[in-house]
């Protein structure tokens, strides 16, 4: 089955521009193109439409590949670009190359046009995908520094690689001060079997969810916190390292201690009333006999 491809010619030839198209449907594609021959022509078919691909005769009068390659790269255009000519000189085409083209051939070469454009799709797709991971990565990065909550990676040996803002928030470390060291740092000496027996755990491909302990800051003061430790993988699914959501929970460790207060002195109000009454009742029910 043909692979559908959509190409901009730049060209002011019609039979060449026909070679091309026939090379292409040699070679597996099935091409709905169109060709231009003007910057003016060249800048309306790119705002109309998204190109696959973009071939371009190096010299043509007035117009040729330098300029329409110019052209792409002003727009913002993300299509492999081929230069064409009849009679391109090696220099010409190294020239072509250097200013941003993907490849160079000649007509009277045509034969490769069909195994270069499948080669340069296939670099185009790669190379889009990096692009969309960078900004995903980027992405989660902006989000990550931007959460109050402590988040950290580290290795499954707790070597700390990565350290936000809200970490340093939460523990008084810097991102200097703590990426390279070991986050048992953090662990209170009473503590011993803790940190292992997570890091266990996350060998094991466990996530460790919402586990309340306590930490040291930098003062030496401990921290109430609430830990949620997942496993991260790597691309082929090995686990290699940990990433840990901690979150201050002082806060709400002392308004359920005052919480539990209130009540008990509720409850003994209410045990000190109930006793009064039942002796009111009792004196009441003796004065009657």
């Amino acid at each position: 089955m043909s692979e559908p491809l959509r190409v901009l010619v730049v060209e002011d030839s019609e039979s060449d521009t026909l070679l091309i198209v026939r090379e292409l449907r040699l070679g597996g594609f099935e091409p709905a193109f169109e060709r231009v021959e003007t910057p003016a022509t060249m800048r309306a078919a790119l705002d109309v439409h998204e190109w696959d691909l973009v071939i371009s005769d190096c010299s043509m009068p007035g117009f040729g590949g330098p300029a329409a390659l110019r052209l792409c790269q002003e727009r913002g255009v993300d299509a492999p670009f081929i230069s064409v000519s009849g009679t391109m000189a090696e220099s010409a085409g190294v020239e072509m190359l250097k200013a941003g083209a993907h490849d160079y051939l000649t007509k009277s070469n045509l034969g490769r046009l069909a195994p270069t454009v499948r080669r340069e799709l296939l670099a185009a797709r790669e190379r889009r995908a990096r692009q969309q991971a960078e900004a995903a990565r980027a992405h989660l990065a902006a989000i990550v520094e931007s959460c109050t909550d402590a988040i950290f990676s580290k290795t499954l040996d707790g070597t700390i690689l990565s350290w936000n803002s809200g970490a340093e928030r939460l523990y008084g470390f810097t991102a200097q001060e703590m990426i390279g060291q070991s986050v048992s740092r953090l662990v209170p000496a009473y503590r011993p079997n803790e940190l292992p027996e997570i890091l266990k755990r996350i060998g094991r491909g466990e996530r460790v969810q919402a586990v309340e302990t306590i930490r040291l800051r930098k003062d030496g003061s401990a921290v109430e916190v609430s830990l949620t430790i997942s496993p991260i993988k790597d691309g082929v699914g090995r686990i290699i390292g940990a990433s840990t959501v901690a979150r201050d929970i002082t806060q709400s460790k002392q308004e359920e201690f005052d919480r539990l207060r209130l009540i008990q002195e509720l409850t003994g109000v209410l045990e000190r009333l109930q006793t009064q009454a039942e002796g009111w009742s009792s004196a009441q029910s003796e004065s009657a006999s």
